[in-house]
């Protein structure tokens, strides 16, 4: 009778706010991370979106991965191939070609989420799929290259490559895909794979996933459940259950925060940096805030097959129109830096003498009229044919600070008579179908993130521009060719020699800097908004997001 009297005091208690002592407390069982984009698919290898990065942490495992230290380390592997351990051999192609031969061996235990071994034929699907360039599979380059895998046994598999490369036991986002679901689908049509994938017609089937998590629930547009994955043999995560909310206006992911519907945002792709550093002066203590610069890279990239962008003083113009300094200074606090190209100076290849283009708008009127547009009765610039200089702008709608940017360089730009007409899309359809397939008129302001010492093949190189015949594979966006650039970018990986690659990578960067076939304007630090009771997550700063090491994330 004491005890149900207690009971009964204590439950009065709590609709008043008071908090029970902590051993009464409940565990904390679940996580709910907001963030800024949904993907346009689940497909690991298919299109490249950071909400998708982010989410597919929780419940993939790709073979390798930097850390949060920018070292290589393995994820499914058991080790890394080194020519040490005999896992890395050189050799010949059968063409005669200098060529590596490296052998991987999947950990012990790696299961997908329905009870079925991770094997070597997973890995065996997922190269032949990569292969097969009508899949539309991202990083060509690496399928390129990987012109053999051989099943050594059902955990091992031996690649080999037709070059050499210095970093050569990367393997990127060279995963397994589980070839008892996705091959037949495949098979039927590698052109339509894409549509068909059961990662997107049945992304919460638990043999699509082998991370510690699996996909539970989908909400389209609206938001992910993740789950423990019961045949995951790692480091138990903390959390029975991490649920994603996708709020694509930054002002309601704030809201939804303060409100407590949102224990944290992600910083990889959350609340723009300057609206973190206002939440923080507001809230004090109340959350915990870190800034993390990084290799996320801020730029514009423009469709070259414009014939007035095709003119490289237009796009220097516009540069120098720019005066990205002072939205630095007035959007961001100081936060971000400007950025000469898209190679961070933190990393180990950043060359120092790259181009760089001050505000300058009395050099900008020049570039422009010596390319034959004069001022026009409205301020805009025509040509000797009458046409105006006007250009569509997009980006993602509902990000506030890019939206902000956008109005700034507007009002830049026409002060040198170039005319910016602004529209945005949601990101699922600005990523999917816009940029990936080449349908923006003229400029896309976005981010790029990379990992540490990232040859920009798939940026730069002209075999990366997307077109219908390869299934709009490539992330060469702008339309970028040029024949130097092509042999720097694939002679910079085989050189072995550091010495030897530093001059290499530092033409490669002025070259570019010189066409700037996209718009450098800064290198993000990134704001991550934990609550206080969360510990060891840990932002990597690159490509390979936070969320792949959930295992190490604790409640206080």
């Amino acid at each position: 009778m004491a005890h149900a009297w207690r009971r009964a005091i204590l439950a009065s208690l709590v609709p008043l706010g008071l908090a029970l002592p902590a051993a009464a407390q409940a565990p904390r069982e679940r996580l709910t991370i907001g963030l800024a984009q949904y993907p346009s698919t689940f497909h690991p290898n298919i299109e490249a979106m950071a909400a998708k990065s982010y989410i597919l942490g929780f419940a993939r495992r790709p073979i390798t991965a930097y850390d949060a230290d920018w070292q290589l380390t393995c994820l499914a592997c058991e080790r890394l191939p080194t020519l040490e351990n005999g896992d890395a051999v050189l050799e010949r192609t059968p063409d005669g070609k200098d060529g590596i031969r490296l052998t991987y061996r999947l950990r012990e235990g790696e299961r997908w989420a329905d009870g079925t071994p991770v094997s070597a034929e997973d890995l065996r699907f997922a190269w032949e799929a990569g292969r097969s360039f009508e899949t539309g599979f991202g990083g060509a380059e690496f399928y390129r290259s990987a012109y053999e895998l051989i099943v050594v046994d059902p955990r091992t598999v031996t690649l080999r490559l037709d070059k050499v490369t210095y970093d050569f036991a990367a393997m990127g986002d060279f995963q397994p895909l589980p070839a008892r679901i996705e091959r037949p689908r495949w098979e039927s049509d590698p052109k339509t794979y894409r549509s068909r994938t059961a990662y997107d017609t049945e992304t919460t089937n638990p043999g699509l996933w082998n991370g510690p998590y699996r996909i539970t629930a989908v909400q389209p547009g609206a938001g992910v459940t993740l789950e423990r994955n019961a045949h995951w043999s790692g480091p138990a995560p903390a959390f029975e259950r991490i649920a994603i909310r996708t709020v694509e206006n930054s002002a309601a992911l704030e809201a939804q925060l303060l409100a407590g519907q949102l224990d944290m945002v992600a910083g990889e792709l959350g609340l723009p940096l300057e609206q973190a550093v206002a939440l923080q002066r507001r809230t004090g203590d109340r959350f915990r805030v870190e800034y993390v610069p990084g290799l996320t890279y801020e730029h514009i990239d423009l469709n070259l097959d414009n014939p007035v962008l095709a003119d490289r003083r237009v796009r220097q113009a516009l540069l120098h129109g720019a005066d990205r300094a002072q939205i630095v200074e007035r959007l961001y606090q100081g936060r971000q830096q400007v950025a000469a190209g898209g190679v961070h100076p933190r990393d180990t290849v950043y060359d120092p003498d790259v181009p760089q283009y001050p505000f300058d708008p009395a050099r900008a009127v020049a570039l422009l009229e010596e390319a034959g547009w004069k001022a026009g009765p409205d301020g805009i610039r025509r040509n000797a044919e009458g046409q105006k200089l006007s250009f569509e702008f997009m980006t993602t709608a509902g990000n506030r600070a890019r939206e902000q940017v956008q109005q700034v360089l507007a009002g830049m730009w026409r002060a040198i008579g170039v005319e910016a007409r602004i529209r945005n899309e949601p990101p699922r359809v600005f990523f999917a179908e816009t940029v990936s397939r080449r349908r923006f008129e003229a400029l896309a302001m976005f981010a790029w993130v990379s990992s540490p010492a990232n040859v920009p093949r798939s940026l730069f190189h002209s075999d990366e521009i997307p077109r219908a015949e390869r299934n709009w594979s490539g992330q060469n966006y702008t339309g970028y060719r040029d024949a130097e650039v092509d042999r720097l970018i694939e002679a910079i990986p085989v050189e072995l020699d550091p010495a030897k690659r530093q001059p290499m990578w530092a033409a490669l960067q002025r070259r570019i800097a010189t066409d700037l076939p996209a718009l450098p304007l800064w290198h993000r630090s990134d704001a991550h908004v934990w609550p206080r009771w969360l510990e060891g997550v840990r932002p990597t700063g690159h490509q390979n997001y936070s969320s792949l090491w959930v295992t190490e994330w604790r409640v206080r």
